[in-house]
């Protein structure tokens, strides 16, 4: 079988192709009628996102002269695992309504209960029910990563990445937290929380994965690489979510518009908002964001605001130049011209003005 991957989209197939026989072969462990439950709710969830950071993980292998080998894509689906499992978590902690257009987990747990007319709280089992979710997928992304085929030593060589890929992206959701309860921050304290929950782990640590699955080795070019092109996409990527939490178009992004005002997230376009805006508009932004039940009149002001303020273009202009930065970083890679491509659609796709 060949896993040279002339398409995204091809990669993206063959990824789902990978998650779902993952699944069914983990299907006899959660036997049961009362388990149906947790494997429809996986089931429909795997059946959304772009695969991002298992392209990066793919291409990075490709770029540190991995060939075809089919295993490589089953260590890099394994990352759309813990993806989920991170989503079905800060939908918990963000009491999120939706999700790619569709319940999110806790509320479809929720509705479970509520339909079933069972004892207790229906919002506690739901979001009882998601925990447990993400976290069974937290463990089986680790376990396909093992199990991928991949040979020992290439698994031994990126394992301590892997580690602290895991670790921050932890770490980021509790600054996350922490960033919502100061209720205040600088862009960079934003940016902090945005790199070590998602900018890193969707871009950068996932290169570096393949690249280490590959060489086997630390070597200074990959750090170069990783840092030069994979962290600046990884912000743009992470100003790109801040702007469509914001202006993005419901049926593009799957969430209710304006969904990360009501949420109260300190992203970094709120905080460069504050830093740029008047006390009259300041006091504008802290009292409407964070507001669950803010209407459509409230969505659209706080947007004003923030184009009044010059954040959304400052932000547009960041998106830019960090991909930018980005691509000449690649120019320079001593990587072959078909991986500079194809690390180049994705970073492309990564920053796009889409969902």
């Amino acid at each position: 079988m060949t896993t040279s991957f002339t398409r995204l989209d091809d990669l993206h197939t063959e990824v789902d192709h990978r998650l779902r026989a993952f699944v069914d072969r983990q299907r006899p462990l959660v036997g049961g009628p009362e388990l149906r439950p947790l494997l429809d709710a996986l089931d429909d969830f795997l059946s959304g996102g772009k695969r991002l950071r298992p392209g990066f993980c793919y291409w990075g292998w490709r770029a540190g002269g991995g060939g075809d080998d089919p295993a490589i894509v089953t260590a890099a689906a394994s990352l759309e695992l813990l993806q989920a499992s991170a989503l079905i978590h800060d939908d918990v902690m963000d009491a999120s309504d939706l999700r790619r257009g569709r319940p999110s987990v806790h509320r479809r747990f929720q509705a479970l209960h509520e339909e079933s007319g069972w004892q207790g709280s229906a919002a506690q089992f739901g979001e009882g029910a998601a925990v447990l979710l993400g976290s069974l997928l937290l463990v089986w992304s680790g376990e396909m990563w093992r199990t991928s085929g991949m040979p020992p030593e290439a698994l031994a060589a990126a394992e301590p990445v892997h580690d602290l890929m895991r670790t921050e992206l932890m770490c980021g959701q509790y600054l996350d937290l922490l960033e919502q309860a100061h209720g205040g921050g600088t862009f960079d304290s934003a940016l902090r929380v945005a790199l070590h929950k998602s900018g890193k782990y969707s871009v950068e640590q996932p290169l570096r994965l393949g690249l280490l699955l590959a060489v086997r080795r630390e070597e200074p070019w990959i750090d170069r690489v990783c840092v030069g092109y994979g962290q600046r996409v990884g912000i743009a990527f992470q100003l790109r979510d801040d702007v469509l939490g914001v202006f993005g178009d419901p049926a593009e992004t799957g969430k209710p518009a304006g969904d990360d005002l009501r949420e109260g997230k300190r992203t970094m376009l709120i905080a460069r908002t504050l830093s740029a805006a008047s006390p009259g508009q300041a006091d504008q932004v802290r009292r409407l964001l964070g507001d669950p039940a803010l209407d459509g009149e409230g969505v659209a002001r706080l947007r004003e605001i923030i184009e009044e303020t010059g954040a959304l273009a400052a932000s547009e202009e960041m998106i830019k130049r960090y991909l930018d930065d980005a691509l000449t970083a690649l120019e320079r890679a001593p990587i072959t011209a078909e991986a500079r491509e194809a690390l180049a659609g994705l970073a492309v796709a990564a920053t796009s003005r889409r969902s």
